[in-house]
C-alpha cells in the first residue's frame, strides 16, 4: 500500500533516485516499473548484485522480510525497512542482529518522527526545561472498514504479527517511547470488537509504568468510527505537551502556551493512505545522509525494538490477565 508514497517522496527529493523495483510477482514489478519509468529486477539477488544500488527500501508485509534482508545484508547494502521490523520482538531482534553482524545500516520507517511538532517535542524533552515526567496519555482512535481486513492475511498473526498494535499504533508507540523512555511494566487488555471479523485485536488498552517513575495509559483502536488523529499527552513538572494532528501544544505551568507545527491528516480514518509523503521524504533523506556521513539514521533497527518489546508485553499481559514486567 505504501509503495506509492515512497515513490512520491523519492521524486520530491534531490538526494535520491529510484533505480528499480522487484516484487514477489514479476508482473507486478514490471507494471510498477513501467508506471514509474524505472527498472524491474527479477529478484532481490539481482538488486544485491547491482553495484549501482546504494541502498534498498523494503515495503513488504512483515512475514516476507528475512529472505529479502539476508542477501542485501550479505552484499553490504544498507536497508531502509518499513515498520514493523518483523512480526514480534524475537523475530525483529533477529533481523536487527543479522544487519549488525553484517555491519550494514538498518533504518526503520517511523515517519511520525519527522513531523515539525515531533522534532520540537524531542528538542524540549532533551533540554530538561520541562522537569520530570509524571503522566503520559497515548491515544490512537483509528477506524478501518471491514474491507481492509478482508484482504488475505491482514490482521493475522501469520502475515502481520497482530492487529492494531503492530500495524497502526506502533507509529505512535515509537514516537511516545522516544519522548518518555522505556516502560518497566504493563497491565493490559486486548480484544476484537464486534465491528470486525479478524484474527488479531482491533482494540487494546494498557496501564503503563515507566522506568523513570512516571505512569501512563494507552488506548489503541481501529474500531473507533469515523477515526481521529492519534495523540500523545505528556505531563511534566513544569509543562504539559500535547501532540495531535501534526501540532504540538505546550502548556506551561506559569500560564503561557506555545504551539508548533501545522495541522495534517494522518490516515486514521477509512482511507489509510490519507497523509503526506513529506514525512517519508524526511526519513529517506535522513537515511541518505546517515550513509554519506557515516552516522546512524534517526530510527535504527535497534531503537525500533522498544516498540516491539512493549507490544509483546501488552499482548502477553492481556493473555495471562496479569501485570507483566519488561526486561530492558
Amino acid at each position: 500500500m505504501v509503495a506509492g508514497t515512497h515513490v512520491a517522496a523519492i521524486k520530491a527529493s534531490d538526494k535520491v533516485v529510484l533505480k528499480g523495483v522487484t516484487a514477489r510477482r514479476p508482473e507486478s514489478a514490471q507494471s510498477f516499473a513501467n508506471e514509474h519509468g524505472v527498472d524491474a529486477y527479477p529478484d532481490v539477488a539481482a538488486i544485491a548484485a547491482d553495484p549501482a544500488i546504494d541502498f534498498a527500501i523494503i515495503v513488504t508485509p512483515p512475514n516476507a522480510r528475512t529472505e529479502l534482508i539476508e542477501p542485501l545484508a550479505n552484499a553490504g547494502k544498507p536497508i531502509l525497512l518499513e515498520k514493523p521490523v518483523a512480526r514480534d520482538y524475537k523475530e525483529a531482534e533477529q533481523v536487527v542482529r543479522l544487519c549488525e553482524d553484517a555491519s550494514v545500516k538498518l533504518g526503520i520507517v517511523f515517519q511520525h518522527r519527522m513531523r515539525e511538532a515531533s522534532k520540537k517535542a524531542t528538542e524540549l524533552v532533551a533540554s530538561g526545561k520541562l522537569g520530570a515526567l509524571g503522566v503520559a496519555d497515548i491515544n490512537v482512535p483509528w477506524w478501518r472498514e471491514q474491507a481492509y481486513y478482508d484482504e488475505p492475511g491482514r490482521g493475522t498473526y501469520t502475515r502481520d504479527g497482530g492487529g492494531v498494535l503492530i500495524s497502526q499504533a506502533i507509529h505512535t508507540l515509537d514516537l511516545a517511547l522516544s519522548l518518555t523512555g522505556p516502560v518497566a511494566s504493563v497491565q493490559a487488555m486486548t480484544a476484537t470488537s464486534r465491528f470486525h471479523t479478524m484474527e488479531a485485536e482491533d482494540f487494546a488498552t494498557a496501564g503503563l509504568r515507566f522506568t523513570n517513575g512516571a505512569i501512563g495509559s494507552l488506548v489503541a483502536s481501529s474500531a473507533s468510527f469515523p477515526g481521529g488523529a492519534e495523540t500523545i499527552t505528556l505531563h511534566f513538572a513544569k509543562a504539559s505537551l500535547h501532540l495531535g494532528s501534526g501540532v504540538l501544544t505546550v502548556s506551561w505551568r506559569n500560564g503561557e502556551t506555545e504551539t508548533f507545527g501545522a495541522s495534517a491528516t494522518t490516515g486514521g480514518g477509512a482511507d489509510p493512505m490519507a497523509f503526506t509523503h513529506e514525512w517519508h521524504q524526511g526519513i529517506i533523506e535522513d537515511f541518505c545522509d546517515a550513509i554519506t556521513e557515516g552516522r546512524d539514521p534517526v530510527v535504527t533497527g535497534r531503537k525500533a525494538l522498544a516498540a516491539h518489546l512493549l507490544i509483546d508485553a501488552i499482548e502477553h499481559s492481556s493473555k495471562i490477565c496479569q501485570m507483566v514486567a519488561i526486561a530492558q
